[in-house]
């Protein structure tokens, strides 16, 4: 466990461990839940789809493609529960495919009517 406080910047770094130097990596969606086994009922958004949700979200540069830097500020589910965990989604690319979704940014999906 990491102990933290209301407000604390929380700075994270992901690795990709390959000898492909090709190889980039995106922050796609980061989610936060006070239960280890579900991230879907009761959680709080950092970044979805790409879209920053928090707005003390921040990436960081990086001098290596394969390495994912961003921070935020800790935010109110500290002060309500013991412990509060993390899932994030990261995307692994070739450099320089700007069709791929590392290069996509921002992505809302819009939800279309199932009709009758």
């Amino acid at each position: 466990p990491y102990y933290v406080d209301l407000n604390q910047n929380l700075f994270l770094q992901a690795s990709l461990h390959s000898s492909d130097p090709n190889l980039v990596m995106f922050v796609d969606t980061c989610v936060a839940s006070p239960d280890p086994n579900d991230f879907r009922t009761l959680t709080y958004e950092l970044i979805r789809s790409g879209c920053v949700k928090d707005p003390t979200y921040s990436s960081y540069y990086s001098p290596y493609s394969s390495v994912a830097r961003f921070a935020f500020n800790a935010f109110s589910f500290v002060n309500r529960y013991q412990s509060v965990y993390l899932q994030c989604e990261l995307v692994v690319c070739r450099a320089y495919d700007y069709s791929s979704r590392c290069y996509q940014g921002c992505v809302n999906r819009v939800k279309r009517d199932a009709g009758s």
